[in-house]
């Protein structure tokens, strides 16, 4: 039965344009299906071959999506969504090789003693696979599951709108060239317009263009990260869990983290700071990019030249930014029938993993409103209140986490002591924040907390006003901040050596795509 409002009025579906086939503008597609709007994407790219989830991996030439081949995982709100409103697409996915990684299955070997299952436990999964994987399912089940036209190779060159009363632009329409077809040209007319083109959005400028005025928060995160893809040999195991050498990490002037992937891929990302200038060089080369990550334990079980081979050199991407787009805030002008959904209104650093779930709350976000409200100015303006409502939180703190980065990374590049405390306000977060990752590792309800607030399945930092957490916490920090860092630091080279060990390198001066995976000699005395 269809429920949507404006569609029983006129008694016909209103139409809806979406911009960008990526995952953001698929489930809002999905989701817009569903509550009776006539759908259609336009997707610059061509679609995927027709082929295996694996060999789309390496021969889908997706040059609109510049983070189409980093690491991605669903997240806990995300795996909700899909629960609650595709399960059947959660069966498309496993078909293809993607796995469920539980909550109980993520707890730590030395913590499984106290596993107990909790209520809430079950939002806490995560679905793992490349996104080349997600894609091409997720395209396939749109197809055929709904009726929304997807049509590839369109480029947007412009946009329609008219301006009623220099008091209003009214979105209508775009305009179109065909790739496929000449670059012939053509315009679309539709009831709304969504744009989910992402981090390469042009829609700010045309609007802009108008006289639409676009508040926008911008904040550099000031770092380049790079990707490297692996798959084990045949008969090679996931190497397990480790606390002690963890798969993740921080050693302030690098970030590192295992991506399992589906079919026995992984990947390798090595978050660099922009100021890292001799690093970056190194990373960029196949052979140095695996010998830096083998001097860090906790990712030779992976890296290991018996364990597995690189199936890609190492690529990079920058420019990242966390950005929150507010497109009511124009005083002169009202900009009605234009949404802007994930990447393309509200980024977060990929590092966290956050985008893909932000993106498909965000689509859905949406997708209530038009379906709930008629006016054009009240969809906008409901629109904005629930996004700030559900996922400001996310984004603020991603954003808090990039300046405290930026913070920790200049302040190892100066050779500063981090422990050094210069008033009490900076000691008890240093001495509270050490005792947090101590407890943490040693207490199991404290984890699950933690986790809860990983998966996005709860605001942000909300797990520190438990009164049992606090009071757990405040009894760690009486061990002293001397006992508690242990757990904070992370197990790798500090950056004197590093600079050393690419000395070594350099010196080498071997370039192989597969690495010679020994240690030189400033890594392995390290070690």
């Amino acid at each position: 039965m269809n429920t949507n409002p404006m569609a029983m009025e006129n008694e016909r579906k209103p139409t809806v344009t979406i911009v960008g086939s990526g995952i953001c503008g698929m489930f809002t597609g999905l989701a817009l299906d569903r509550r009776g709007f006539d759908v259609t994407v336009i997707e610059r790219d061509i679609p995927p071959p027709d082929c295996s989830a694996n060999e789309a991996f390496f021969s889908w030439a997706r040059r609109g999506v510049a983070q189409f081949r980093h690491p991605h995982a669903f997240l806990g709100l995300m795996c909700s969504v899909l629960e609650e409103n595709y399960p059947d697409l959660l069966e498309h996915f496993f078909e293809a090789g993607a796995r469920k990684v539980s909550f109980e299955d993520s707890v730590p070997d030395h913590l499984k003693s106290q596993y107990q299952p909790e209520p809430g436990d079950e939002k806490m999964w995560v679905l793992m696979c490349r996104r080349a994987t997600m894609e091409t399912v997720l395209r396939k089940y749109v197809t055929q599951t709904s009726s929304v036209t997807i049509r590839n190779q369109i480029s947007v060159t412009g946009i329609i709108a008219n301006s009623n009363d220099d008091r209003e632009v009214v979105m209508q329409g775009l305009k179109l060239v065909d790739r496929s077809d000449n670059d012939k040209r053509s315009e679309l007319y539709s009831d709304l317009v969504i744009d989910a083109t992402g981090r390469s959005s042009k829609f700010d400028k045309w609007l802009r263009d108008y006289g639409v005025e676009i508040k926008e928060e911008r904040d550099d995160a000031e770092i380049v990260y790079y990707t490297r893809h692996y798959c084990l040999k045949d008969g090679i195991p996931e190497p397990p869990r480790d606390a002690k050498n963890p798969s993740m990490g921080d050693l302030g002037y690098m970030k590192y983290g295992i991506f399992p992937g589906d079919g026995g891929h992984f990947a390798l990302i090595i978050c660099l700071p922009n100021e890292e200038k001799e690093l970056r060089e190194a990373i960029k080369d196949g052979q140095k990019f695996d010998q830096i990550g083998m001097t860090i334990p906790g990712l030779r079980p992976w890296l290991s030249a018996d364990k597995s081979d690189a199936t890609t050199s190492p690529f990079g991407i920058g420019n990242i930014h966390a950005v929150w787009r507010d497109f009511t805030s124009s005083e002169n002008k009202r900009l009605l029938n234009f949404f802007a959904v994930g990447d393309s209104a509200i980024r977060t650093n990929p590092l966290y993993g956050r985008g893909c779930s932000t993106g498909a709350l965000h689509a859905h976000i949406l997708a209530d409103v038009l379906s709930t409200h008629r006016d054009p100015w009240q969809r906008a303006l409901e629109f904005k209140r629930e996004s700030e409502l559900k996922v400001r939180p996310i984004f603020q703190a991603s954003l808090s986490e990039d300046r405290k980065g930026i913070k920790r990374a200049a302040a190892v590049r100066e050779g500063a002591n981090l422990d050094k405390a210069d008033s009490f306000k900076k000691w008890f977060a240093l001495a509270f924040g050490d005792a947090l990752v101590a407890a943490s590792r040693d207490k199991l309800f404290i984890h699950r907390q933690i986790m809860k607030t990983i998966n996005l399945v709860e605001k942000p930092g909300d797990f520190l006003k438990n009164k049992k957490i606090q009071r757990t916490v405040l009894l760690y920090m009486l061990r002293g901040r001397k006992r508690n860092s242990g757990s904070r630091i992370q197990p790798g080279l500090t950056r004197p050596t590093m600079m050393e060990f690419l000395t070594e390198l350099t010196s080498d001066g071997s370039t192989d795509n597969q690495a010679d995976k020994s240690l030189p000699k400033a890594a392995a005395s390290a070690s």
